[in-house]
């Protein structure tokens, strides 16, 4: 699902795509079995596959914090977080999502209501379950995040993309959560702009619930 939120341009030359902690293009993860045991019945996604095969990675620079994405052959991204230098000692969180759907949206009125009343609502409901707003802010709606990903996939081509993210989560058996993250995303085709919503849903993983093979 991924591939086709973005647009692909050719490499001219040999650029270092996004790593960090032994994960990168051409590599793969597994995650603990017994945890997916645990928990599967509880997510929104139906599977998870225990070993995952990294086919694209991403990359988001912040104020201070950088965001990798390792998109997998699971229909799914593995999201680590580094604040400070990029080092293997700041990691302070990652979580492995599954795309659950994306919306195409067309018109810019609801594009603009997604934005400034829909993304950031203290509260989002999905399929019955209702998921808290994880970002804190002095007033009951949160803006959207901003921030724009370039993406690399193991062919050398790459790509950008806009984003406009939340972040929610619900509490699960087991003393854990499922997150959901939102990201209201767009990108440049010509003269057009055309736009998605796209809904993640994931886990957090600790570092013995993960094995990176690199």
């Amino acid at each position: 699902m991924f591939s086709k939120l973005f647009t692909k341009k050719k490499a001219e030359e040999k650029v270092a795509t996004p790593s960090i902690m032994g994960l990168g293009l051409g590599g793969s993860f597994d995650v603990d079995p017994l945890l997916i045991r645990l928990i599967e019945n509880d997510l929104m996604i139906s599977t998870i596959a225990s070993t995952q095969i990294i086919k694209a990675a991403g990359i988001v620079k912040l104020d201070g914090t950088t965001v990798f994405r390792f998109y997998t052959d699971d229909d799914a991204f593995l999201q680590v977080i580094c604040e400070g230098t990029v080092a293997d000692e700041n990691v302070v969180d990652v979580k492995l999502f599954h795309f659950y759907d994306t919306q195409d949206i067309a018109q810019q009125s609801i594009w603009d209501d997604l934005l400034n009343k829909k993304i950031g609502t203290n509260e989002y409901t999905l399929e019955g379950y209702t998921y808290q707003r994880v970002w804190t802010s002095a007033s009951d709606y949160h803006n959207p995040v901003a921030m724009t990903e370039t993406t690399y996939d193991d062919d050398a081509s790459f790509s950008s993309t806009d984003q406009f993210t939340m972040l929610f989560e619900r509490a699960i058996s087991g003393d854990l959560t499922e997150s959901l993250f939102l990201s209201a995303e767009e990108k440049l085709e010509g003269n057009n702009l055309e736009r998605c919503l796209v809904l993640s849903t994931g886990i957090t993983l600790t570092p013995s619930q993960i094995t990176i093979h690199g």
